[in-house]
């Protein structure tokens, strides 16, 4: 195959990680036929274009990399670092109508006030249950960074159960989500094994930026940054898309990127006495914490599981969001966050590190103006 052409990607799961995958980000304005001509010369292989960061992702070796960095049309080179859901092994409850951890941040309480009616939420993840009864009125779209072309259908569960936390239908069976109208977008970035590549996830944003999301959720991460991840965040940031991320299972490590990024609110999990999930991250670059233990939601098909995992806390917050962004459509991420935050409760026993500015409240978000 040419060096210049693209290689054919699964049908949505994802390979185990290449070391030979990376992330190129271009000086300039070069055009196609001369990107193209300069890959093919140093031997790579293009997966995919990433226009947002002026970038591409390629396969090649050690040896196209070096030849790359001596281009003057080359800015930079990256591994193609690979995102993980953040989530713990699941089991089967049955379906509740309210989850304890929206009784717990007050979402009944606020929905005189908001549902989050015609805000546009997008799940960057693992797809979602297209057909899910407790979901399907509420997708509204979505894309498959993956797969393009195919539909955005989750084969794993994660990306389905962050969306029913986010906003399944409050119809008396199954269970509610924290904003019961909001729209769901399904941006399927990472496959049915749960991981997905850096490059799928700038893909997700530019896709979530060309289509006027109002709030992203990333209920994903790893250790490794990505400065091409890095520049599509700002660029969403700059899109006015609430940016909401899981801060990680590293048993009180270090938080994970993209949750580390400046613009995006991180967010770690308790458990249903106020206590700090065991597995959780913690770290200055906390922003807040919502319920993150042995919550109950919607699954692959038309199941629903309780999962436990920062990946469950960060939902909570993206549905308060989407509350605070019914009532306030003008709001920029800036004054998102802050309300937010001023209106958190501070929980006795965590430190700063832990809950950063405490645990999210509904009812006193959609008080702000």
């Amino acid at each position: 195959m040419a060096g210049g052409t693209f290689a054919q990607e699964s049908n949505g799961a994802l390979p185990e990680p290449e070391n030979n995958r990376w992330i190129i980000q271009f000086e300039g304005t070069p055009s196609e036929n001369e990107i193209d001509a300069l890959i093919s010369y140093t031997g790579g292989q293009t997966v995919k274009r990433l226009p947002l960061i002026n970038g591409r992702a390629v396969r090649g070796s050690e040896s196209m990399v070096a030849a790359l960095r001596t281009s003057i049309m080359v800015k930079r080179v990256e591994r193609d670092v690979i995102r993980k859901a953040t989530a713990n092994p699941s089991k089967p409850v049955p379906g509740e109508a309210i989850p304890w951890g929206l009784s717990r941040i007050d979402a009944e309480k606020a929905w005189d006030a908001s549902m989050g009616n015609g805000v546009k939420v997008a799940v960057l993840d693992t797809g979602i249950s297209l057909s899910h009864p407790d979901l399907k009125d509420n997708i509204k779209g979505g894309y498959n960074a993956i797969a393009p072309g195919k539909a955005p259908e989750d084969q794993n569960g994660h990306g389905s159960h962050v969306a029913g936390t986010i906003a399944a239908i409050h119809n008396s069976v199954g269970v509610a989500g924290v904003a019961p109208q909001a729209s769901l977008y399904a941006v399927q970035v990472l496959g049915a094994s749960g991981s997905g590549y850096c490059s799928d996830i700038i893909e997700g944003l530019e896709w979530s930026i060309n289509n006027g999301m109002n709030v992203a959720n990333m209920s994903y991460g790893g250790s490794e940054p990505c400065s091409g991840e890095s520049d599509a965040l700002n660029l969403a940031d700059v899109a006015k898309i609430t940016l909401v991320a899981a801060a990680g299972n590293n048993y009180g490590g270090e938080v994970d990127w993209p949750a580390k990024h400046d613009k995006v609110i991180a967010v770690t999990a308790i458990n249903a006495s106020n206590g700090f999930a065991y597995f959780s991250s913690q770290g200055g670059e906390v922003d807040l914490t919502a319920p993150g233990v042995s919550v109950p939601s919607t699954y692959k098909k038309v199941g629903y599981k309780t999962l436990s995992g920062t990946s469950m806390a960060a939902p909570h917050t993206s549905g308060v969001a989407a509350l605070v962004l019914q009532k306030n459509p003008g709001f920029t991420t800036a004054q998102v966050k802050e309300c937010l935050q001023n209106t958190a409760e501070n929980l006795a026993g965590l430190t700063n590190v832990q809950q950063g500015s405490g645990l999210v409240d509904a009812e006193k978000a959609v008080t702000c103006r």
